[in-house]
């Protein structure tokens, strides 16, 4: 079998045994399997003198990092990547920012991956690239000689090609983007948005619908021993008679998380039988603090959530709880077990695993209901779910209240219909599916 060589923005921190925590590495655990890999991108660290690349060889998997400077991490990172792309591609068109030199700055640190990437492939290798900060860098291999198979797959949505077009330079990246052997995205939507694209400019590639998928078995499996753990049953002991609410997201204004808290306070103060009766937790880990976007976005939801429980909490009752700390994996499939709701309501996202894993992690007895947004790409999927407009906290407030008073039969028929779904194909078969047809 021809080795292995993913690339991506970050490199996961190498282990032993299992796979690594979050992200990407977890979405590909299954299709790596025992192959020879070797992982290339950046190493999460500055450096004023970058440097040559570091490696670490881990049984079969080689993982080689290069650092940034302080100046591309702010251009390339920050600025290009999440200041111009991240909004852009989530249909943020009023919010994403262009400035010449970031975007010079990210085709310059693509140049840099690909100077030190071309020495390392032999012949045979099969070349996966991964999402949005390294779209050029398939074009520059392809430039440097390279004849190897070289796969892009692109993990947010696309938008429609008129609202790409607000772009500058727009062509430049379209003429990248037809540069690999096949592009992967996660819905027929984004695939046909693409396409159309390209079309515009007279390009083509081979294209196709892979939608990042889980193991249903195994992360149902992990959710019910955490259910039996310390931590889920402080939370258990902490609720008491209450039902969960639970919002898994990391902290982006792509998420939706100020309609999602104002459909909540609609929901105490439209139907008053739920007051004290259930409590919204909100996880939303800080990933990118630095940003003004970011800063205010957690800014309005420390008020928000401060109104909420002002106006509705009692002495023994706090209706929101709001965490903006990481919590871990195993912790995460506990309380998504024991959650009446799992509230999944991103304005747009490219996929979003957490509404899989909270059907995954169900008890099949007795399980919750998914209230999720239908412009997610797991909405293509996932039918049984509650599906709502995000734009539209009233919706929200509808869904939450169906969901809470959804008799057992209705609940576990959705439920049902849905694990179905994210069971088959197994967790991993998207990948080995993209994989497949690339060697192909």
């Amino acid at each position: 079998m021809a080795r292995l060589v993913i690339v991506s923005n970050r490199v996961p921190p190498p282990r032993a045994r299992g796979a690594q925590a979050g992200g990407l590495a977890v979405a590909l655990r299954e299709a790596l399997g025992r192959r020879e890999v070797m992982w290339f991108g950046w190493s999460g660290q500055c450096a004023e003198t970058p440097g040559r690349p570091t490696f670490v060889q881990v049984g079969e998997r080689c993982f080689v990092t290069m650092d940034l400077t302080p100046a591309e991490e702010k251009l390339y990172y920050t600025g290009y990547s999440n200041g111009t792309l991240w909004p852009l591609l989530h249909y943020r068109s009023g919010i994403f920012e262009f400035r010449r030199e970031e975007e010079e700055a990210w085709r310059a640190v693509n140049a840099r991956f690909a100077e030190a990437l071309v020495p390392l492939l032999r012949t045979d290798d099969l070349v996966w690239v991964h999402d949005y900060h390294l779209i050029p860098l398939t074009r520059m291999l392809r430039e440097a000689g390279c004849t190897q198979r070289i796969g892009f797959f692109l993990h947010v949505p696309f938008p429609p090609a008129a609202l790409f077009a607000a772009l500058p330079r727009r062509d430049a990246v379209l003429q990248d983007l037809a540069a690999p052997d096949l592009v992967g995205l996660q819905t027929e939507q984004d695939v046909a948005h693409l396409t159309s694209a390209l079309a515009e400019l007279g390009l083509a590639t081979a294209i196709g619908c892979f939608p990042v998928g889980i193991n249903a078995t195994e992360f149902a499996r992990a959710a019910a021993v955490a259910d039996e753990k310390p931590d889920v049953a402080r939370l258990r002991a902490s609720l008491g008679e209450r039902s969960l609410i639970l919002g898994i997201d990391r902290l982006d204004y792509s998420k939706g998380l100020p309609h999602r808290f104002r459909g909540f306070a609609a929901l105490l103060r439209r139907f008053p039988q739920h007051r004290g009766k259930v409590t919204l937790l909100q996880v939303a880990p800080i990933s990118r603090g630095d940003g003004v976007q970011y800063r205010m976005l957690r800014r309005e939801l420390d008020e928000l959530s401060g109104r909420i429980n002002g106006e509705h909490a009692e002495y023994d009752w706090m209706p929101l709880r709001w965490l903006t700390r990481p919590l871990p994996r195993k912790q995460i499939a506990g309380f998504l077990r024991h959650a009446r709701i799992g509230l999944v309501t991103p304005l747009r996202d490219g996929m979003n695993l957490v509404a899989k894993e909270y059907v995954a992690a169900q008890d099949p007895e007795d399980p919750g209901v998914l209230v999720l947004s239908r412009f997610a790409g797991a909405a293509a999927e996932l039918h049984g779910a509650l599906q709502v407009n995000p734009h539209d906290p009233q919706d929200i407030t509808d869904a939450l209240h169906a969901a809470l008073t959804m008799p057992l039969e209705e609940r576990i028929e959705r439920w049902q219909a849905d694990f179905n779904a994210v069971a088959k194909p197994a967790g991993g078969n998207w990948a080995q599916a993209f994989l497949a047809r690339l060697s192909a």
